[in-house]
């Protein structure tokens, strides 16, 4: 839990009584490597942080899956749609590497927003930041081309080309594996 303390303070430099009831709330969750956080049709009932570990959003298909997108240590995880409106998601979340989440309950998100004076600064952080990384992959797979999008993945986020299988980082850029190995030697 020192992390996301970490994290709250230099991000919010929120108060020990905040803390005290956000901590309250919190509890950890672990996923081993490639099981599922949550399918299609269930409703994410959680905000997590990520402790430890990478994330993929998908929409599995019978012949490949199509990566929507990753998240990894530090940063905010939920299938936010589904979490705003407590309806069913329409995609796949699962854990890439062993990972922990520090979790909270939607119910519980509120009673935070209620009774703390950091408690919506924290959830529009959270919001915002799941949806620029949205907007940002959307641009990205509207603007540039295969390459630039694979270079570009590779600048911000090197640690992907070592944890994520190229068959998930293919599908996240919107091209097949044999492609992905084309622009590879290109580069290369």
């Amino acid at each position: 839990m020192e992390k996301i303390y970490q994290y709250y303070k230099e991000a919010f430099n929120i108060s020990e009584y905040d803390w005290n009831i956000f901590s309250s709330k919190l509890f950890k969750q672990t996923f081993r490597k490639k099981s599922s956080i949550l399918k299609i049709g269930e409703i994410e009932k959680h905000l997590s942080f990520i402790d430890e570990g990478i994330t993929r959003f998908f929409v599995p298909k019978d012949e490949y899956d199509f990566t929507i997108g990753f998240t990894f240590s530090n940063s905010f995880f939920s299938v936010y749609d589904s979490f705003l409106t407590q309806s069913p998601s329409t995609y796949a979340a699962e854990a890439i590497t062993n990972t922990t989440l520090w979790r909270l309950t939607y119910d519980d998100l509120q009673t935070i927003y209620a009774e703390t004076e950091i408690g919506n600064l924290i959830g529009r952080t959270a919001a915002e930041q799941l949806y620029l990384f949205k907007a940002q992959r959307e641009f990205s797979l509207l603007n540039k081309s295969a390459t630039e999008r694979y270079l570009e993945l590779f600048e911000t986020r090197p640690e992907l080309i070592k944890h994520i299988p190229l068959k998930y980082i293919a599908s996240y850029i919107g091209i097949t594996p044999q492609a992905l190995s084309r622009i590879r030697k290109d580069i290369s």
